[in-house]
């Protein structure tokens, strides 16, 4: 066997074929690459770029299927598109839709974080996922899946904390993280600049409006929950920064994975709760 192929590893950054004896990688500049630690989960992804899209849409697709499972909607099974296959409120209520009734009323702050992942109907989560299936390639390229992750979850976040001291009674849906997505996009286009920069920002833009002006046209749409995603995407991108200026590093994939573990533990908290009250009541 080669002694020198023995003491080659791959970059637990940029997976880059380098020598255990650097001191620090060649490639992305990370210190001490052949440190063990620094090849275990937690440095690491849970999700690769290729994984990423795919599986957050899994997640989404999951949830809703629970969603009907736990209670339909009387108007679920019409034949009205925008009603077909819709859960009920009780059931996304269980589950973790957000805003001041959920927030004010029950002390359920964690749903900030869950309602990014429920939908009223059909069409709803069609219309997300398609968006994000569109969008989200494009950030996991430039910003890496760590700082996407972080970017889609925040940006979540920021949404409908915004939506919450707006007055918004209940609210869900994957179109604040979407808009994270469109707004971390908009900051790259227009920092990197250049033609490639210009034609994503003048797209991006065109995405923007077509997405407000449809909110105000269309009722039931939480505008300020798009606002609030979209601007925490911008302040996400250029705190985080993206991989022509900054390549991913151990804080991108340490943020990224708090990002995936506090997610992970809410849903499976609000479906564990959610069975334990149907349980309950079906108890008594």
């Amino acid at each position: 066997m080669d002694i020198q192929g023995r003491r080659s590893i791959l970059c637990p950054n940029c997976r880059r074929l380098i020598s255990t004896d650097e001191t620090s990688c060649p490639h992305c500049g990370l210190s001490r690459p052949g440190s063990r630690w620094r090849n275990n989960l937690w440095t690491g992804n849970f999700f690769s770029s290729h994984q990423l899209v795919r599986t957050i849409i899994f997640i989404n697709a999951g949830m809703f299927v629970l969603s009907l499972i736990i209670a339909p909607s009387s108007a679920g099974f019409s034949m009205n598109p925008l009603n077909f296959l819709s859960p009920g409120s009780r059931s996304l209520l269980l589950l973790g839709a957000t805003g001041r009734i959920p927030i004010d009323q029950f002390d359920r702050w964690w749903t900030l974080l869950s309602a990014s992942y429920l939908h009223g109907s059909i069409l709803h989560i069609l219309f997300n996922m398609m968006a994000f299936s569109q969008i989200a390639p494009l950030i996991v390229h430039e910003y890496g899946a760590s700082r996407t992750l972080a970017i889609y979850t925040l940006s979540g976040i920021g949404g409908y904390v915004l939506s919450y001291f707006a007055g918004t009674a209940v609210t869900l849906g994957a179109s604040a993280a979407v808009c994270g997505l469109i707004g971390a996009a908009l900051y790259y286009g227009r920092s990197r600049g250049g033609q490639f920069g210009q034609l994503v920002y003048r797209q991006v833009s065109g995405w923007v409006i077509g997405l407000f002006i449809f909110g105000f046209l269309f009722p039931g749409i939480d505008n300020w929950a798009h606002g609030g995603g979209l601007l925490t995407g911008i302040l996400a991108g250029f705190v985080l920064g993206y991989q022509e200026r900054q390549p991913e590093r151990l804080l991108h994939k340490t943020v990224g994975n708090l990002c995936v573990i506090a997610t992970a533990l809410t849903l499976v908290y609000a479906v564990g709760t959610s069975f334990l009250i149907i349980f309950r009541v079906g108890l008594g």
